[in-house]
């Protein structure tokens, strides 16, 4: 079956620029592409003859070769030498050049040129305090990345030179090498990939376009950031070789441990000791919050481990903007070093309420009357 003339496929004219070429690729390719035309055949193939049209149309040297010679330049044994291209892309490929293409990702070049790698993310731990963590605060932090050069511009060739269109794969970055039927592609061992071969290299970079280097940058910490939480800096990342697009660096907080507070989510929770005084008889104590003290409270016959709850006085959450609460444990504290007199007062106080040990002390009671009756049931 006869192929269908290229610029018929992709409906431009003969004298269609680059351009032109490029944007009847993109939107062939968009409507036929496998992926939105499941177990559709025949679009399939359509798709298949449109990447095809495009790859010899896209290409100075195969074009003009087709202009002159018609498909018989691409056949075995023809001008071409290529020996087909069907094999060259898959599906996903040229979808990604479409994509590379609109958002400027990392897709090869119409003409198949090398491709240009962006430069690495970097990761930024840093630790904050629980104060730093809750109220927000602005950080200077130091990175020691790589750096577009500035002699250079970062494009790698010493000033007033440029990078020349390697020779041996054309500004490929892949040379093709043909073993009876079948054709492998690799890269360009003149190149390594980049298409382009600079001369005269710049001396600060050494022909890599770039540097390394401490970046002092500014981070805005918002209120309410934990553990884990992650702050991205868009292209303050590692800065691609030959003036390819930097990275971005993640700067990751680790909130550190308090002296009083433990955080879970936007609640904190503290311990406060207690006498058994108050605890006995009630009053009011002062509690911190990471907003000065409070007064809290303390209802009479309050046991250890009560937890009392202050609505508000925890952690103001970065996403949700709701704010926790702050959960104080009491616990009762006994006296230590008590002088004769006190120890005397204790034990007066302990003869005058041993008589209704069940009414003063409920929990100790219940739990020696369920003891004695473990051991009761033993027995029997």
């Amino acid at each position: 079956m006869s192929k269908r003339d290229y610029y018929e496929v992709l409906s431009v004219a003969k004298d269609a620029s680059e351009r032109d070429i490029k944007k009847a690729y993109k939107r062939l390719a968009m409507k036929l592409h496998p992926d939105r035309n499941e177990g559709d055949k025949a679009k399939e193939e359509q798709f298949k003859e449109v990447k095809e049209a495009y790859e010899i149309l896209n290409d100075d040297q195969k074009r003009a070769a087709y202009d002159q010679y018609g498909h018989a330049a691409f056949e075995q044994g023809g001008h071409g030498g290529g020996g087909g291209f069907g094999g060259g892309q898959d599906f996903g490929d040229a979808f990604g050049d479409i994509f590379g293409d609109i958002f400027g990702g990392g897709g090869r070049r119409g003409g198949g040129q090398s491709r240009q790698r962006r430069g690495s993310d970097l990761r930024y731990n840093l630790d904050l305090s629980l104060e730093e963590a809750v109220k927000g605060k602005t950080l200077e932090i130091k990175v020691p990345t790589f750096v577009s050069c500035d002699p250079c511009d970062g494009s790698g060739a010493k000033k007033g030179t440029s990078a020349k269109t390697c020779s041996t794969c054309h500004g490929h970055g892949q040379v093709q090498m043909r073993q009876g039927l079948f054709a492998v592609q690799q890269t360009c061992p003149t190149c390594s990939g980049k298409g382009k071969v600079i001369s005269s290299p710049c001396t600060s970079c050494r022909g890599q376009g770039r540097v390394e280097k401490t970046k002092t940058l500014s981070v805005k910490i918002p209120p309410g950031v934990d553990t884990g939480d992650r702050i991205r800096l868009s292209g303050e990342g590692e800065a691609g070789e030959h003036g390819a697009p930097a990275g971005d660096l993640y700067v990751q907080a680790n909130v550190k441990e308090h002296k009083i507070f433990v955080r879970d989510e936007n609640h904190l929770y503290c311990e406060v000791p207690i006498s058994f005084t108050t605890a006995a008889l009630g009053g009011d104590i002062e509690v911190p919050t990471l907003e000065g003290k409070v007064k809290l409270k303390i209802p009479k016959e309050t046991q250890t481990g009560k937890m009392f709850r202050l609505r508000g006085k925890g952690v103001k959450s970065v996403r949700s903007h709701s704010t926790g609460d702050l959960m104080c444990k009491v616990v009762i504290e006994t006296p230590v070093s008590l002088s004769g007199d006190q120890a005397d007062l204790l034990r007066q106080l302990e003869e005058k309420m041993g008589k209704s040990t069940s009414k003063h002390s409920p929990k100790e009671t219940g739990f020696f009357d369920g003891v004695k009756k473990f051991f009761d049931d033993l027995k029997s």
